[in-house]
């Protein structure tokens, strides 16, 4: 393994700082958790123009044919900086699947958009249960005539109100396996019997309950083979996962940057609070925690980029970030005091998150099972 960057790396990085600090400031973070769309458009086609929608998608549709290490690079970036934006949902969650899985006309037809930033997209997969398995995709998929027939409901879909598209899992057939059966489906998000009732979230990212009524989708925009869509849905989660660990990764690094930076300044009893055991011994800690999520974030990723994945490593990375994110929040609130409890501060910014980035592709306890089954268990 070998984690060091190269030339063209620590470049992206650069850019991706320098953007973000001069377009995404922590005051226009707090404009957008009020705006209704909760993204700015203007900065998302400036990304566009930075090649970052369409960063590694092959030149032939309009991509720059980098590697997943660079996605994962720049959406730490992102997570350094709390972006609010649909490139999750839109990257991480459809493009990939759809450059893996999709037919030449899908790609065609679809990733030129995405990269141009024309199109936002989302996943459906969640229902009542919220949880990630097979066994509890019950939204039918009936085919009738020449379309598929979808009939149900999704939770927890990011973005839904700003998409072009919905890539739904839906069930279409039943078996002793709950995986066979599933289908992915393309779905235009604006199309008639199409619902959307926004869900309320502490950590003020947009989700949404979408329900399907009778929605017509025709066979070409099935992503991958009909039954067999859970293999894809698996590729989605295990990707999903790395990359919100990046965002995480980022963001515990912008905390202990500032806690740092704060324990160095702040005056008491005569003397920097940073020189107090009790400050150093919770830097200390938070340090530990940010190198650790770094490693196993970067051994995920690399695993991934040499098309060897192994979910226990994926799933270790996953697990290790939605604990030392929290950890860190809240050893950072404790160094800052009262103030930084309240939402003015930018700490409160990053904390409101934490919850949010957890469940994204899976919380602690689903990703431990996953390594205790790589355990033989």
């Amino acid at each position: 393994m070998d984690f060091s960057f190269t030339e063209e790396q620590d470049m992206l990085r650069i850019l991706a700082r320098d953007f973000l600090a001069k377009e995404c400031p922590k005051a226009k973070v707090r404009e957008m958790a009020k705006d209704e769309r909760g993204y700015d458009p203007q900065m998302w086609h400036s990304m566009a123009e930075l090649g970052w929608m369409g960063l590694i998608f092959p030149e032939e549709y309009g991509g720059m044919g980098a590697s997943f290490m660079d996605l994962v690079i720049l959406i730490e970036e992102m997570g350094r900086n709390i972006l609010p934006s649909p490139f999750f949902s839109t990257i991480a969650l459809c493009a990939l699947p759809l450059l893996e899985y999709g037919s030449s006309e899908q790609k065609i037809k679809f990733l030129p958009r995405i990269a141009k930033g024309e199109a936002i997209w989302t996943f459906a997969l969640a229902e009542s249960s919220g949880r990630y398995k097979a066994s509890e995709v019950k939204l039918r998929a009936v085919l009738e005539g020449t379309n598929y027939v979808l009939q149900g409901y999704k939770l927890f879909v990011t973005d839904a109100h700003v998409a072009d598209y919905i890539l739904v899992v839906g069930r279409t057939g039943e078996s002793e396996r709950p995986e066979d059966g599933i289908t992915l489906f393309m779905v235009d998000a604006r199309g008639p019997n199409v619902e959307m009732e926004a869900i309320p979230t502490i950590g003020g990212d947009r989700q949404f309950k979408v329900s399907f009524d009778r929605v017509a989708v025709p066979k070409d925009n099935i992503l991958g083979k009909i039954g067999n869509g859970w293999d894809i849905v698996d590729f989605i989660l295990q990707r999903a996962a790395v990359l919100k660990c990046a965002e995480m990764s980022g963001a515990c690094q912008a905390v202990l940057d500032m806690t740092s930076s704060y324990a160095k300044e702040r005056i008491q009893f005569d003397r920097p609070i940073g020189s107090f055991q009790a400050i150093q011994h919770k830097l200390a800690d938070m340090v530990i925690d940010v190198e650790a999520v770094q490693y196993l974030l970067y051994q995920a990723a690399w695993g991934i980029s040499i098309g060897s994945p192994l979910p226990w490593q994926i799933s270790a990375a996953k697990a290790k970030a939605n604990e030392a994110y929290q950890r860190i929040c809240i050893e950072a609130i404790a160094a800052h005091g009262a103030i930084g409890y309240t939402m003015d501060h930018d700490i409160g910014l990053y904390y409101r998150r934490v919850r949010a980035a957890e469940f994204a592709a899976g919380d602690t306890d689903l990703h431990r099972e996953v390594i205790a089954t790589g355990l033989g268990l």
